[in-house]
């Protein structure tokens, strides 16, 4: 029997059950996982490792303790997991087929650890490898040694200052690895222990602030692993390098130097370094660019280990733009090593797609596999078993684990945990989509999400809402912050847009918003508008409000000050720029350098062009602002801004702020608090329940 939401409203999306990617055995039998889930009624957060039979499709319970963390297979049955301390963790060793049973200790160091991996690379070796931050050294830090100073100064004489949500501080992160071997029916610990394998180099995996256990790997030749260039400004360069460290036992006392990866013109990000099961070969990605973070990825590949000098990429072309128009996200190889495994986005999808594994062999462009939804972590079912275990979303579920078989493409559900949306009274049936002529010669895509009890005989006011990025793009996938279904249930009919600058259209299509923030992209959302009004008949283009975030805040504040601005009865900003000229105070200045066609100084007039603080005096529509502390990409003082201009013109307008959020609101009461606002925000004005919208003066932290 499937409990279903009697409305989906915030309290459903942020209360929900939060599964991780599955991670299956080696025998395909039993995949393990996380899972959180968040009460408004105790205020507290339910947290487990489980671990799921393939078979039967049930999940037990290993871990309810949220200091267990990372579990990793380093067998059929038995697996790393992480406890974490007071300033310590602790690596244990647990039997997922002995629920609750006790582990066993491997080691304890006396800091953070993370992005845990771990390979089986022979005469009963396990491999293991994990980040930690260092000292300068190249050591592990001793967090529980560490003094806090008489004051809180901080100086700086080289960039970055702080980066995403935090100053930056002295430590760098270092890469460790280490070696297990079965002794009296129990893995120990071997060499010498745990060795940084960057220390003596000016290194740090993984690259900040994102950077995953996706940015290494380790195979039966050693560990391969990106880093930024140390020679190079981080603020002002994307340059990130593929290195190659050559190991034999993983017990090595002290690690070679890294040895660099060069890959000719290709000098941008490079990312999610892939040993072939053999051992012998490494794929991975890198872009062209070095000062632009949304190029498009190239797909190469090392087909010797020990031969560096050999890079060969998929699909080159003599211009140089590749002959494949999407950017591939994960890869996976095949279990034999001939084929690759890709997700890659494309029209609002995230797509699986298989190809020869030689860039001589792919004379054809990527076969797709999956046609619907997002894609996710993906693996080969078992060592024995090609079939690929899915990990997905979609509009209308948060989590699914699925079993595809690559050469026929049947893929058959092994577990939704929303019972493919049905828990919150969502199907299918709400989500369309459309396309419409843009800006230019080119068509713009656009999705739509209905509400549940949808009649196309009744009218519903509209929910314009503007993606950020802005390479990035709305897509058939689950968010648990900027979800379409919460708008829908409320009874709007959301549209989403992908004008120009989005991803997935190919890249011509993304980099066309380079120089163009308020032009293209914008008169693309104009057309959009404009189609909707002529040609959707349920929809209500008079009772319309539009909410972006990020850069769709940005194109709020655009819109706000330009004509498409009056076809709207509210609008909603989170963490927009009010002012391109100020928008040296992020930290990333790679990022404005290559949008706005240079520096400030180099550029003055291509920064003021698209300036929506320029258009201030037209500011008319009523418009919730919100910002957050935390957030140095966007810095608050943007958000203050909008508002002081708002409020000065007599324009109705309510500003929100989270003194502990970054430039995303996660805490889940913080979040409830965001939902409630912004839809209060819009109802108030399109007619429709206001039940959520706070007093001016309340204190909504202090209630």
């Amino acid at each position: 029997m499937t409990i279903m939401a009697t409305k989906f409203t915030p309290e459903v999306l942020l209360s929900a059950p939060r599964r991780s990617a599955a991670l299956p055995n080696s025998t395909g039998t039993l995949a393990l996982f996380t899972v959180s889930q968040y009460s408004f009624e105790s205020h507290s957060r339910n947290y487990a490792i489980k671990v799921l039979d393939i078979k039967t499709q049930q999940s037990t319970p290993l871990f309810d303790d949220s200091a267990y963390s990372e579990p990793t297979w380093i067998s059929e049955n038995e697996f790393l997991v992480l406890k974490g301390g007071e300033s310590t963790t602790t690596l244990l060793i647990a039997d997922a087929t002995k629920p609750r049973s006790d582990p066993y200790e491997i080691t304890t160091v006396n800091t953070s650890v993370s992005n845990v991996k771990a390979k089986d690379i022979g005469n009963g070796t396990i491999a293991f490898a994990f980040t930690a931050p260092t000292t300068s050294s190249g050591e592990l830090l001793d967090q529980t040694d560490e003094t806090k100073p008489q004051s809180s100064a901080k100086v700086y004489t080289k960039l970055f200052v702080r980066h995403w949500d935090s100053y930056v501080s002295k430590n760098k992160q270092g890469l460790f690895y280490g070696a297990l071997k079965k002794e009296g029916g129990s893995f120990k610990l071997q060499g010498q222990g745990l060795v940084n394998a960057l220390a003596g180099t000016k290194l740090e995996c993984p690259v900040p602030p994102f950077g995953d256990a996706n940015d290494y790997d380790i195979g039966k030749e050693g560990i391969v692993f990106v880093s930024k260039d140390p020679e190079l400004n981080p603020a002002l360069w994307t340059k990130t390098d593929l290195y190659y460290v050559p190991l034999k036992t993983f017990t090595e006392a002290k690690a070679p130097f890294p040895q660099i990866v060069k890959t000719g013109e290709l000098q941008g990000y490079a990312g999610v370094p892939v040993f072939s099961h053999d051992g012998t070969k490494v794929v991975f990605k890198r872009m062209r660019h070095k000062q632009y973070e949304s190029d498009k990825w190239r797909l190469l590949l090392i087909p010797d280990i020990k031969d560096l000098s050999n890079v060969q990429e998929f699909y080159k072309t003599d211009d140089g733009e590749g002959g494949w128009d999407l950017r591939p996200e994960g890869i996976v190889w095949s279990n034999d090593d001939s084929e690759l495994y890709v997700t890659a986005e494309k029209n609002g999808r995230q797509i699986l797609f298989k190809l020869p594994s030689s860039p001589l062999k792919a004379t054809e462009l990527p076969q797709p596999l999956t046609t619907d939804g997002t894609v996710g972590d993906f693996h080969t079912l078992s060592k024995d078993d090609d079939r690929l275990f899915l990990t997905s979303t979609s509009l209308i579920d948060n989590s699914s684990y699925s079993i595809l078989n690559p050469r026929s493409k049947e893929r058959g559900l092994i577990s939704s945990s929303s019972k493919e949306g049905k828990s919150f009274g969502l199907s299918s049936r709400q989500v369309d989509e459309f396309w419409y002529k843009g800006a230019g010669d080119y068509q713009v895509h656009a999705l739509v999400m209905k509400p549940s009890n949808f009649d196309p005989n009744k009218k519903y006011p509209l929910a314009f809402l503007i993606h950020g990025g802005p390479q990035g793009a709305w897509g058939q996938s689950w968010s648990t912050r900027w979800n379409p279904a919460v708008f829908a249930e409320q009874g709007y009919v959301a549209v989403m847009p992908n004008p120009t600058g989005s991803t997935g259209y190919g890249q011509a299509f993304t980099d066309g918003i380079a120089n163009e923030w308020g032009g293209r992209p914008y008169n693309d959302l104009v057309n959009a508008f404009e189609y909707i009004e002529d040609n959707i008949p349920y929809i209500d283009t008079t009772n319309a409000v539009a909410l972006g975030a990020s850069y769709g805040g940005y194109m709020i504040n655009w819109v706000q000050g330009h004509p498409l601005g009056r076809k709207f009865k509210a609008l909603v900003c989170h963490d927009g720029i009010f002012s391109t000229m100020s928008n040296w105070s992020t930290e990333e200045l790679f990022f404005p350098v290559h949008e706005m066609g240079g520096t400030l100084w180099e550029n003055h007039e291509g920064y003021a062009r698209w300036d929506p603080a320029a258009s201030v005096g037209e500011w008319a529509t009523p418009q919730l602002i919100i910002h957050s502390e935390l957030d140095y990409r966007l810095p608050i003082s943007e958000g203050l801004a909008a508002f002081n201009a708002l409020q000065t013109r007599g324009v109705p307008s309510r500003f929100l702020m989270f003194p502990d959020e970054n430039h995303w609101v996660l805490k889940p009461e913080n979040s409830l608090v965001w939902h409630k606002e912004v839809l209060g925000w819009i109802n108030k004005y399109t007619g429709l329940d206001t039940t959520g919208l706070s007093n001016d003066t309340e204190n909504l932290g202090l209630k």
